[in-house]
């Protein structure tokens, strides 16, 4: 993964519009959401590895976002498109 790329905010809108439409989509299976729900609650649950620094559950949480819209996308692209809402 680029550096440039995970500091745009052109790639950060891209995951915040999408990560809702693919974690509610029926299209993907539950065991590819939970490869991203359960690390994001476990890391978030346990104990931290760096206490007092809660930066650190948000980075990681942003990271696996990233992450699952990149693998969602690319595996399952027609599930976007079915879910297209026109507004006119």
């Amino acid at each position: 993964m680029k550096w440039k790329r995970l500091l745009s905010l052109r790639q950060w809108s891209h995951v915040f519009r999408r990560m809702p439409r693919l974690i509610t989509s029926s299209r993907i299976p539950w065991s590819e959401k939970l490869l991203f729900a359960v690390p994001v609650l476990l890391y978030w649950v346990l104990p931290d590895v760096m206490p007092f620094m809660p930066i650190d559950d948000i980075g990681v949480t942003l990271l696996l976002m990233n992450w699952f819209v990149t693998r969602a996308e690319r595996k399952y692209p027609d599930v976007l498109e079915k879910q297209h809402i026109r507004v006119r």
